[in-house]
């Protein structure tokens, strides 16, 4: 398996054909004529690509889909890639946007790149866009591309940038529009989250510590991201609260018992130390569970 490195957006650029209009950023218009190859690609900068292929197989947890509309990906640096042929679509064709972290230096959308989740999502939890949605992404990206095309002068990287957070913000639309339009999908990881949580504090967190979103995360075969704004997205409320909410309801349970003490509650629920169990269930009730259970 070929492996790839892309630091630069001129490496970018040689390995895709195109010609380097800027050192910082790039739009590239893909209609390969040769089989895709499996490789490993590993980024060094943001990439985010409408993938123009129909009838391409995608999977949403553990449930494959067959999805007429185009799909997004997007990778940011630092994330390798594994790129696999599909016997079904064995020639790539995409459109993609590359922008290097040095092009948002100083810049408002360098310090708000953590909003965009969707970077850390996996190939299976891609973006599924519309006709109109593709005609959205295809014409901010047509901007990008007019604006590469310009001479660069002392406003090109204030406009860029500004197309790029555009691009961004539908994104992320788009993805709220899917997970909302999910909502059968989403409630039933939802219910499967719940119910995995309440095994895990009743049976696992006295031996293996207290439960992390990214656990539920892979159990549910997402990453910890989409499964993140999937849960915030059906319940109104993050992940990490309905644990706090579970972890809570069983402390009470275990605490209204006079059979264990404080001390062996804690151990029961994951807790590394008492002292941390004392200080999270009077951040959330404002008493000591031996207030609590004396009141």
């Amino acid at each position: 398996m070929q492996d790839i490195h892309l630091d630069t957006i001129q490496q970018f650029n040689e390995y895709n054909g195109m010609e380097t209009l800027h050192p910082l950023v790039s739009v590239i218009h893909v209609h390969n004529t040769e089989h895709i190859k499996e490789c490993v690609m590993h980024y060094g900068f943001y990439a985010i690509y409408l993938k123009e292929n129909k009838g391409c197989k995608l999977s949403y947890g553990r449930t494959e889909y067959d999805f007429d509309e185009m799909t997004v990906t997007s990778f940011a640096p630092g994330q390798v890639v594994t790129v696999e042929p599909n016997p079904e679509v064995p020639f790539a064709k995409y459109i993609g946007l590359a922008f290097h972290p040095d092009l948002l230096n100083r810049t408002t959308l360098g310090k708000q790149m953590n909003r965009y989740e969707f970077f850390d999502y996996t190939s299976n939890e891609a973006l599924h866009l519309s006709a109109q949605e593709v005609e959205i992404f295809r014409g901010v990206l047509n901007m990008i591309e007019q604006e590469l095309h310009h001479a660069i002068d002392k406003h090109t990287r204030d406009l860029v940038v500004s197309h790029i957070e555009l691009l961004l913000n539908y994104c992320l639309r788009f993805y709220d529009r899917q997970f909302i339009t999910r909502e059968e999908i989403n409630h039933s990881v939802v219910k499967k989250f719940l119910c995995l949580l309440d095994d895990y504090i009743s049976e696992r967190a006295e031996y293996e510590g207290l439960p992390t979103v990214s656990y539920f995360a892979d159990k549910c075969c997402l990453s910890t991201g989409y499964f993140g704004t999937l849960v915030k997205t059906e319940t109104g409320r993050t992940a990490k609260d309905l644990i706090n909410d579970r972890i809570m309801s069983r402390a009470k349970e275990l605490l209204s018992s006079d059979s264990l003490s404080v001390t062996q509650v804690s151990q029961c629920l994951g807790f590394e130390y008492p002292q941390h169990f004392v200080r999270f269930f009077k951040a959330l009730t404002g008493l000591t569970p031996t207030q609590w259970r004396s009141a």
